[in-house]
């Protein structure tokens, strides 16, 4: 390819098409902001998807380091109700399609699988402008600049490469997540443990939920769902962990001590997740020297796809570039053209497993999803 691919943000999305450009022969530089790989955790365990998240690494020649950091039993399921009483179980017997890693986890094997240099840290984006022809000028916080001839934007929900092909922002969907971790859960904290089990539990009811799955070294990692709104949550003072983590526990009166002990006895400061998307079916005009892929692409509420869309999309723009390697416009067309119905798609079922899981059905609507009785209710 005669033209240098720049791209912005080393997520998975970004490294898995950097990775796939390598396997073709396509030099690829990658700007991230983050000063070092080591700057922030990455996050929790991700179900990678046979029929996208794996297909996207084993396009990056890179299934044998994905098979050798899978967490053995994590594909276990458990729907709880409110009282901890089992509504549905999932047994990991070794036959899903879905196994777990850690998402530091498989942003290392990326990262190794580059070549030195490739990516920039600490290169914050101030901003993008078009130069014409396909040509675009990125501008970074340290007054430097590049101009690229294919512009790829894999830096997330709030894009700074966006707005050259859309004024979409992304939107409250009026549900918030908040995080927190037990550490050593099996002999500190045994009825929290318990109620986890080996895989992930979900305690969905309408309007809120607690969801927690067990990590490497007895680690359960729980997300806390409350639909209220952005003013509700700024009323709480997160500075205080403790004073935080009890409001939050408040709205779960009534529920299982073993269920809201995930949030009591949190061993980190409790950290507030806003749940932002872009509209469903978000698409764009052909823009030439540039295009978007993941979360920059399609934020969507989160449905255990984000990261497997993210990398199945730099897999697929990788091939599309190496299909068109002097063609940059036929190749950002063909992966434009799968991309909007694929990601619209996923955005919509994406809105309906919410409403399952939270909507004034739950945890019932949940449990037939699971059990395939949908259709009687």
């Amino acid at each position: 390819m005669r033209t240098h691919v720049t791209i912005i943000g080393a997520g998975l999305g970004g490294l898995t098409l950097a990775r796939v450009l390598h396997v073709h022969g396509i030099p690829a530089t990658i700007h991230e902001a983050e000063p070092s790989p080591e700057a922030r955790t990455q996050g929790g365990q991700l179900d990678i998807h046979e029929h996208n998240g794996q297909l996207a690494l084993e396009a990056a020649g890179l299934t044998d380091e994905f098979r050798a950091i899978i967490h053995q039993g994590g594909e276990a399921l458990r729907v709880l109700d409110r009282h901890g009483s089992a509504l549905y179980e999932e047994p990991d017997d070794g036959t899903g399609g879905r196994p777990e890693v850690l998402r530091g986890d498989l942003r290392r094997i990326l990262l190794q699988s580059l070549p030195a240099g490739t990516v920039r840290w600490g290169d914050k984006v101030t901003g993008v402008r078009p130069l014409g022809d396909g040509r675009h000028e990125v501008a970074f916080a340290d007054g430097s600049t590049v101009t690229t001839g294919l512009l790829v934007g894999a830096d997330g929900a709030w894009s700074k490469v966006r707005p050259l092909l859309s004024d979409a922002e992304p939107e409250y969907v009026g549900t918030s997540y908040v995080e927190t971790y037990l550490f050593d859960a099996d002999t500190r904290h045994p009825a929290g443990a318990g109620a986890v089990g080996s895989g992930s539990m979900i305690a969905p009811a309408p309007g809120r939920g607690i969801q927690a799955h067990r990590e490497s070294g007895g680690t359960l990692h729980t997300y806390v769902a409350l639909s209220r709104s952005q003013e509700w949550f700024a009323g709480v003072d997160f500075a205080d962990a403790a004073a935080a983590s009890a409001r939050i526990a408040q709205e779960f009166e009534g529920w299982a001590p073993e269920l809201t002990s995930l949030i009591t006895d949190g061993e980190t400061a409790p950290v507030l997740r806003p749940l932002h998307t872009l509209p469903t079916g978000h698409r764009w005009d052909r823009v030439p020297g540039v295009t978007l892929l993941g979360d920059a692409a399609h934020l969507m509420i989160p449905s255990g796809e984000g990261a497997n869309l993210a990398m199945y999309d730099g897999a697929e723009l990788g091939r599309a570039i190496a299909a068109h390697p002097d063609d940059v416009e036929a190749a950002l067309t063909a992966y434009e053209q799968a991309l909007f119905p694929r990601s619209a798609a996923e955005a919509t079922e994406a809105v309906l497993l919410h409403e399952r899981m939270f909507g004034g059905d739950a945890p019932g609507s949940l449990v037939d999803m699971f059990t395939g009785d949908e259709q009687a209710r």
